[in-house]
Formats: structure tokens, sequence, C-alpha cells
């Protein structure tokens, strides 16, 4: 099991500073709309990590159609790929909002530093497990993994986590499986199909084409409402835009306007059919397979947030999650009420109805 210090490095990595960011930063995608906007707020840098991934779409449908502009804002979203790069850019200044998980705004706060979420995303991770057909045809719990290959984005991720977590709860040890960390999807596609792994833990679209293909017994979808519930014993919040305690302050009317473009999209996503989706989600998201994606977005509908709002229960079931790899954590000192607010996600949804 990893240490007290390892384990808060992999809920949210702070690296050193340095004077400025990469300079070959991806620029948002160009907008499909350029609505009037109200008075104007200036710029606002956002950065994100992997802003394709289905957890951040909200954030892309807000910037795509325009609901950012129309607020009064110019948001810079910036793509920073490498790991940890996003949350640097956060914590030195150079960027005001952090697109990444409710995770890093519950770690910071144990380590003493306040960057709550001002508005949720997704009301759950969509990490899927999953066991082989080919090679663990006969699965029957948890247990069956002792001595198997479990592939997983990355060590410390999300889906890692979730592995480990589900493993102990089995009483099963974290030396009972071997984690085989493929962060490539194209990989991690065919490293399952050739029987190289025994399960998988993965996000969307991978685990949809395993799905189609026939070749994917699930055993835990985070997907759904209730997967999430079964999975992490209550609601756990995924995906929410953040930002440093001392700017939400000072800035409170251009954090307003930015959850006022969110909600907006959050609210287009609840009703948005294949074609709105087709329109509006740059090429570049459907690697080739313009199908495949439509088919993971209609999966995964029901894991975006209704309206921005943080469930009551959600914090807790964040903070009781974390504490498990590490009894001796300050996350159960942490002053959970900090790490977020609903104030301004409330406003949001009574002017759009959401």
């Amino acid at each position: 099991m990893w240490n007290r210090r390892e384990w808060l490095r992999s809920w949210a990595s702070a690296l050193p500073m340095v004077a400025g960011l990469p300079v070959a930063m991806a620029q948002g995608s160009a907008r499909l709309q350029s609505p009037t906007a109200r008075a104007p707020f200036g710029r606002v840098v956002l950065v994100v990590e992997n802003r394709a991934a289905f957890c951040y779409l909200p954030l892309t449908i807000a910037d795509r159609m325009g609901y950012f502009a129309a607020e009064g804002l110019d948001v810079q979203v910036r793509d920073l790929m490498e790991p940890g790069t996003a949350l640097q850019a956060l914590l030195s200044g150079a960027a005001q909002v952090l697109s990444g998980p409710y995770s890093t705004s519950v770690a910071l706060r144990a380590r003493g530093q306040s960057y709550p979420s001002i508005v949720l995303q997704g009301r759950a991770p969509q990490l899927v497990l999953g066991v082989s057909h080919k090679t663990l045809a006969g699965f029957r719990s948890i247990g069956d993994l002792r001595g198997r290959k479990v592939l997983v984005p990355s060590l410390g991720s999300g889906a890692h986590r979730m592995v480990l977590m589900m493993m102990a709860a089995g009483r099963l040890g974290a030396e009972a499986v071997e984690f085989v960390p493929v962060s490539s999807p194209t990989a991690a596609l065919a490293n399952f199909r050739n029987g190289l792994v025994d399960a998988i833990c993965y996000t969307d679209p991978v685990i949809t084409q395993l799905e189609q293909d026939s070749a994917l017994r699930l055993v835990a979808d985070t997907r759904t409402v209730r997967g999430n519930a079964d999975v992490f014993g209550g609601p756990m919040p995924a995906g929410c835009l953040s930002v440093a305690a001392d700017y939400l302050s000072s800035h409170r009317d251009e954090c307003q306007a930015l959850v006022h473009g969110l909600v907006h999209a959050l609210k287009w996503l609840q009703t948005a059919g294949l074609s709105d989706i087709n329109k509006v989600v740059p090429e570049s998201y459907f690697q080739g397979d313009r199908a495949l994606y439509l088919a993971a977005f209609s999966r995964a509908r029901e894991a975006w947030s209704p309206d921005g709002l943080m469930p009551d229960a959600g914090p807790v079931t964040m903070a009781r999650v974390m504490s498990r790899f590490d009894t001796a954590s300050p996350l159960r000192q942490v002053d959970l009420s900090q790490t977020f607010t609903n104030d301004i996600a409330l406003k949001a949804k009574a002017r759009f109805k959401a």
C-alpha cells in the first residue's frame, strides 16, 4: 500500500512551480456560435488535461455553443496533456480556472490550500471495470481476479484506485493482481482483445467498443448514478471547475458568468440528440469512429450533472473513499464545506431552470 505522501501526490500532484507554461498549449476549438456578449468581463484562462475526455464534455459544449461569450467572458481553454501541468498552471496563477476532478479540491484543502469547486460537471466518474470473456469466462466475484492482469490507464489514476478499493472490499490485497498501465486507448483495446490482460478498468469510448465486440463482461459501471453508488457507497462527484478561494472572492461576477455558461451547457446536454452532438463536438473527438463516439455518449448521458450542483453526500463520499487508502491522512480533518460552493450554481440553476 502506498504511503501517505505517495497517495496524496497521486490525487493532486503539485509539481514545483516553473516560470510560465509550455509555449505550445493547444487552444480551444473554433466556436460554432458567437452570440452578442453582455458587458464583457475580459479574458479567463481555463486549463484542462485531455479536454476530449467524456467527463469534460460539458466544458466543450459551453465553449463551442458560445455560452461563455454570451455571458461576457473570453474563456481561453488550454488543453495541457502532460500529467500535472494543468494543476501546476492553476497553482502558479498562470490560469484562473481548472477543469479537473473534484478530488483535487479535497486533496489541496488537506494541504492547507483552498481551491473550491464552483460548479460540478459530472456526478459520476464514468469508470468501468470489466473482465474478459476469453480469459475469465468463469468470473463470479472480485476474488477471481487473484493472480490476474488488470489493465488501467496509469498507476495512481482514478481507475487504478477504483480497482484497489473494490479489491479491498473483497479482501484482496494490492499485490494479488498485476496492474498493467496502458495510457493509449488504442493499445488498451489491442491488449484486451489479444488476451494479454484479464480485466480492464477504463473510460469510454474504449469500454463501449469492447461491449460492442462482445469481449467484455461488466463488473462495475460508474456511468450511471446507481452504478456509481453501488461502487462508492454514495454519490461520487467527478469533473468540476475549481478556482482559488481568493479569486472567487475578488472575481465573483466572472465566476458567476462562468458557471452560467457551464450550467447552460449541462441543461443542453440533458435533451441533446445524437444529431446535436454530431454537429457540435469537434471532429477530432471522434478519432475516426463517429458511430462509436455517439454510442458511448448515449451510455454516459446520465453521468453528467443536470444542474451543476454538488450532491449533499458527495463530498463525504469522496473524503471517505480517499481516506481508505491512508488512515493517517489529514483528509479526516478537512472542512469539506471549504472544498465547494453551491451558491453560484444555484443562481444558474434558477436562471436556466435546469
